[in-house]
């Protein structure tokens, strides 16, 4: 696990060595569609997979919103 900025706990998983590869998968992604690639990467690089903020077992710290995203949806 590793905290966020506002203090979220987001869970990562590192497997191999070498140089750093970061795994981002989609929105609704818990890391889980990601885990064999990041197995198959981890041959040559060291591989970070993590599951975004309230998938798997990552939390998720209210109110957030994304830098430069509307808090609300267009009309």
């Amino acid at each position: 696990m590793i905290s966020s900025a506002d203090g979220t706990r987001l869970a990562v998983t590192r497997e191999g060595a070498g140089p750093a590869v970061v795994l981002v998968g989609g929105g609704l992604d818990d890391g889980a569609e990601n885990a064999p690639l990041a197995t198959e990467l981890s041959r040559w690089f060291t591989v970070y997979n993590y599951a975004r903020r309230g998938r798997g077992e990552s939390g998720d710290t209210q109110p957030y919103a994304s830098p430069g995203r509307s808090r609300t949806w267009p009309r």
